[in-house]
């Protein structure tokens, strides 16, 4: 490896980061990671942290998960790959499909499709869902619904049903027929309506506006996470999701749940659809499902989308879609190794248990720091600090402001991640209560050195 002056001095000439400007990187330079062990990531420089991030969502069996390393090598060392592919498939996509079955069976989900990541299993699930509609001889539906703050990936699929300008601006004219509603988000929301219930019954009344004005019957599918990620951490009531699946259902419409975030036990529940007890047509995972030491995902099927592809006799079902690295073998064998581990772990119970722990201490923190307007989760480890300039007001933070906070938070101990003027906590699943500690001090210095 070169040293580390090379490293620091050759990463803004050669690398463009996603999600900031190229220009930014030459400013500032990044951290560089080159360790992690357990919960903890060390940095160039010899700092070790706890990452308030696991990775991106992503790593939640931490840094040492030595069972899936070893099922990587071992596959690695028996098929590196083949493609699944007409005509051909491979032994560890067939075991892995049949643990996921039995995996999301609750949640009435009975196939897979393998992508190689979560904006992959966006795209999928958004073809796929028109393709459904037109195996029944409803061409028509063609449209699309989500949530304005929401986000599922970048593909152009992706963006376009995303709730985030930021997502969008840059990149348009996106693909037509998308349309939003407003999110459940009780902080910031179009009818200045505090209550999570009364807010979640506006915007399901706003879902029924827009099918009608839309017309039902052009509508292929809405797409929704169970609990809003990267759009700043938003749990909905527990009244929406079962009230926008009771809507789709009643209109014809699909739902299609984005769990690339929440599935494998994020929100204290195995999945978020099963937390809401919804039962979706799609739902997209990827991330924890190989605890990110593999790009993989997959889509999870219901029975009754299967059946009308499965059963089709027009020649309409063949699926024109799929990844050069769909069902790699070497996923494969992450992703079996990665399932059996977090449910040996029971992960769900431990993120359910810290999760409650972090979410008191930030409101703790939120106690005790002006400059907090709103702390949000309660849902396992995913957790939001949205921050203002004043309270009365709800005016954001000057975007200098969150900046500062995650520097000196890292420098005391933590990683965090700041999107627009939030700072995002999604830590790893096999936190301890000690670990929980560290990221709050961490915090409460960061907070306390504005």
């Amino acid at each position: 490896m070169k040293d580390e002056n090379f490293l620091k001095a050759n990463n803004a000439r050669s690398v463009w980061h996603p999600m900031t400007a190229p220009g930014d990187s030459l400013k500032n330079a990044p951290v560089i990671v080159t360790g992690g062990q357990g919960v903890r990531i060390t940095d160039i420089d010899g700092h070790e942290v706890v990452d308030g991030v696991g990775g991106l969502w992503n790593v939640n069996l931490g840094y040492s998960c030595q069972p899936i390393k070893d099922a990587i090598a071992a596959q690695l060392e028996k098929l590196p790959y083949y493609s699944i592919f007409r005509g051909t498939s491979n032994d560890a996509v067939i075991e892995l499909a049949e643990e996921l079955r039995t995996f999301f069976a609750s949640d009435g989900l009975t196939r897979a499709f393998f992508t190689s990541g979560g904006s992959d299993s966006v795209e999928t699930a958004l073809r796929l869902s028109r393709q459904y509609h037109k195996i029944r001889g409803e061409g028509g539906r063609v449209k699309f619904l989500s949530l304005k703050k929401g986000y599922h990936g970048t593909h152009f699929g992706g963006a376009s049903v995303n709730g985030n300008a930021n997502f969008r601006t840059m990149y348009e004219p996106l693909l037509p027929g998308c349309h939003h509603i407003p999110a459940p988000y009780t902080y910031r929301n179009p009818f200045n309506e505090s209550d999570p219930a009364k807010l979640a019954a506006l915007c399901l009344a706003a879902l029924e506006d827009e099918i009608a004005f839309q017309g039902a019957g052009t509508i292929a599918a809405f797409i929704m996470e169970p609990v809003l990620g990267a759009g700043g951490v938003i749990p909905p009531h527990p009244s929406f999701m079962p009230g926008v699946a009771a809507i789709c259902r009643k209109n014809g419409i699909l739902l299609i749940a984005d769990e690339v975030i929440t599935a494998f036990g994020r929100t204290g529940a195995w999945t978020g659809s099963r937390l809401w007890g919804v039962k979706p047509d799609f739902t997209c995972t990827a991330k924890a499902i190989t605890n990110a030491y593999f790009p993989f995902g997959a889509v999870m099927i219901a029975e009754n989308v299967a059946e009308v592809f499965e059963k089709d006799e027009s020649g309409k079902a063949a699926i024109g879609h799929g990844y050069t690295y769909s069902g790699h073998p070497v996923g494969a064998a992450a992703a079996l190794a990665c399932l059996a581990e977090t449910q040996r772990l029971n992960v769900k119970d431990n993120a359910a248990a810290r999760g409650d722990e972090l979410f008191a201490g930030l409101k703790a923190l939120m106690a005790k720091h002006e400059v907090i307007g709103d702390v949000r989760g309660g849902y396992g480890l995913m957790n939001a600090i949205e921050l203002v300039a004043d309270r009365d007001s709800k005016k954001p933070a000057d975007k200098a402001v969150p900046a500062k906070v995650q520097a000196r938070t890292y420098e005391e101990g933590a990683m965090v991640r700041v999107s627009g003027n939030n700072i995002i906590l999604s830590p790893p699943l096999v936190l301890t209560s000690a670990d929980v500690g560290v990221i709050l001090s961490a915090l409460d210095a960061g907070f306390s050195a504005l």
